[in-house]
């Protein structure tokens, strides 16, 4: 099937950030669709099923929604009028893409959601998350572990549309609240931001100087968090991140960030793909819809063997 001029170009604006090694669409080609690719957790997702999906002989569209549910909306129009024959898919909200997801399926185009779930089923064919809870839960506990047991702490949260800062946070909290000494001063949104963490922690900085650890919902906001810090001199605090990327290995293995926990993005994007083949294929990926991944905890032990959200054997 060819492309057309207009399709094309339509594609390119809307956010295409992978080439397609050929013009002309292929019968198998898979649509992966995340936020965007500033944030290496994402571009992880995108490279893994890129891979994955070459590997198994299909063409590719990779687009990028920027977390806007409009945009995605609009790259899920691109696609079912290029005829893709599946949508890998890191979603723009919970709520707001169920229907971008049912309308793929109305088309006979089914989804494959990672990192993120919507809040219904059966309308996406899998929904591959990593284990949040059980990963915050590790993560608190190694918190917790740091800090002694005791002191002063701001919690950045991330995204209020994302159910995944939810259930980290409240994954932190059920470890960390049963110890009394440790005290929440400071809980604020840095929407998953660098940037935004950075303005955000100068501030909680100057409500409580007193503060002995920060415990962030990803490793993006960690690292806003700790450049805060160290301007200001307080390489003493302790941070604790949430994701497993390069940059907080890199920090850990100098003595910065204590610890993050890490989400298999890689690997997870890869078996969307394969579970994609095998319907286009049989129909039926034969698991059920939601599939959940365990976390592991990365500090300065493991932190070596960390690589692109995977940990070598």
């Amino acid at each position: 099937m060819k492309f057309t001029k207009r399709l094309l170009m339509s594609v390119v604006a809307l956010g295409l950030v992978g080439a397609m090694s050929d013009v002309a669409l292929a019968a198998g080609t898979i649509a992966i669709i995340t936020p965007s690719h500033d944030n290496p957790f994402f571009k992880a997702e995108a490279d893994g099923a890129a891979k994955k999906a070459k590997e198994l002989g299909y063409e590719t569209m990779v687009l990028v929604h920027n977390d806007d549910a409009n945009k995605q909306n609009e790259l899920f129009d691109s696609a079912i009028a290029a005829g893709v024959k599946a949508i890998i898919l890191d979603n723009a909200g919970a709520d707001a893409s169920v229907a971008a997801v049912r309308k793929a399926k109305d088309k006979g185009i089914p989804s494959f959601l990672i990192d993120r779930e919507i809040t219904t089923t059966g309308v996406a064919v899998s929904q591959i998350v990593s284990n949040n809870y059980q990963g915050a839960q590790l993560g608190a506990e190694e918190f917790v572990k740091l800090m002694g047991e005791k002191g002063n702490y701001a919690e950045l949260v991330g995204k209020e549309s994302d159910t995944n800062a939810g259930i980290r946070s409240q994954g932190y909290h059920d470890v960390i609240d049963q110890y009394s000494d440790m005290k929440l001063v400071a809980k604020q949104t840095a929407n998953w931001s660098q940037t935004e963490a950075y303005t955000v922690m100068e501030s909680i900085l100057q409500a409580h100087p007193d503060i002995k650890g920060v415990i962030s919902g990803n490793d993006t906001m960690a690292m806003g968090a700790y450049a805060a810090l160290e301007a200001a001199g307080r390489k003493d605090v302790i941070v604790v991140g949430f994701d497993g990327s390069n940059d907080v290995r890199d920090s850990i293995r100098k003595g910065g960030i204590k610890a993050t926990v890490l989400q298999p993005a890689y690997q997870q994007a890869q078996l969307a793909v394969e579970q994609a083949d095998k319907f286009i294929k049989t129909g039926s990926t034969g698991l059920e819809e939601k599939q959940l991944m365990d976390c592991i905890l990365v500090n300065a032990e493991n932190a070596s063997k960390l690589e692109t959200f995977a940990l070598a054997k």
